[in-house]
């Protein structure tokens, strides 16, 4: 078993009991050991291609030219006052927060800002449902990210009954007529789901309760989602089923290995801006083991 370590207390939730490939299993988060059975899987679940993590040799120089890049894309952006807004979805843990950080991380802050709203006011409540994500969207010459977007009311919200079906129904019904008019302005829109196995994310969790530097991150939310793999499973189809347009297509990344979704989602993003003085060479191939579109891509992998 992975060696324990120390953590402040939090709230205990007791043992779980979880079915995964038709075996019942007990998953307690407030035991310090993780279990074999995660550690054994966590990295081939839900039919991930690698049975071995990107190297840090590996993955440290082509990152540094896909950010080099990046630089030169925001620099386009400012001379020509073109926009983009990114996305990132994907169930908890799956990796948004480390994949928008490397994207962010040498590009000019005054003009590349990540978006990660926290739950509606009552103000927010009584407004229209987008009201709140539109005030954040990009100026000319900026690149905005957004740690979940509009896209709760496909997954949390309807899974945790933090809204009405009728309002999730309306939801999916009125995004793409949203999202047409987003890309009818001009914008570069990329929506990304970051797609992890079920033992990855336990793994993930598990890191989180019990790490000194990332507890603030674990919630009760999380204890809760634990227990309701499948519900967000059906609510991901069907939101991929309703909203993947081909003038705002759904960018699916395999994400069970950190480094290796990183460096897809930024190629991905670069590959389709036509900023000057790209360097094809220096961004490289896509990996389409690990990237790629709509619901087609996850098949039945998870």
């Amino acid at each position: 078993m992975k060696k324990p370590q120390e953590s402040p207390a939090t709230p205990a939730s007791g043992p779980l009991k979880i079915r995964i490939d038709g075996r019942e299993r007990e998953f307690d988060i407030e035991n310090p050991g993780l279990p074999d059975w995660v550690e054994d899987n966590k990295l081939s679940s839900g039919g991930y291609p690698y049975d071995k993590k990107m190297k840090s040799e590996d993955y440290d120089e082509p990152l540094e030219r896909l950010q080099i890049e990046l630089v030169k894309a925001q620099a386009w952006l400012q001379s020509t006052g073109k926009r983009v807004m990114v996305l990132f979805e994907g169930r908890d843990a799956a990796g948004k927060g480390g994949t928008i950080f490397v994207l962010h991380q040498y590009m000019n802050p005054r003009t590349a800002r990540n978006v990660a709203l926290t739950k509606p006011t009552e103000t927010e409540r009584g407004q229209w449902y987008f009201q709140r994500y539109v005030d954040h969207f990009p100026t000319a010459g900026e690149f905005v990210t957004f740690d979940r977007s509009w896209y709760n009311r496909a997954g949390v919200e309807p899974v945790m009954g933090f809204c009405t079906p009728e309002q999730h129904e309306k939801f999916l019904d009125e995004t793409p007529h949203f999202e047409r008019m987003i890309c009818n302005e001009g914008i570069h829109f990329f929506k990304i789901w970051l797609n992890i196995g079920r033992e990855a994310q336990l793994e993930r969790f598990h890191d989180r309760r019990w790490s000194p530097l990332k507890n603030w991150k674990f919630s009760p939310i999380d204890v809760a989602g634990i227990t309701k793999w499948d519900d967000y499973t059906r609510a991901r189809d069907q939101m991929l089923e309703r909203t993947h347009k081909e003038f705002a297509p759904w960018i699916i990344v395999r994400a069970n290995d950190k480094r290796r979704a990183r460096l897809a989602v930024i190629r991905r993003i670069l590959l389709s801006l036509p900023y000057e003085g790209r360097d094809l060479d220096a961004i490289g191939n896509e990996d389409k083991k690990i990237i790629g579109e709509g619901p087609s891509f996850l098949g039945k992998q998870d």
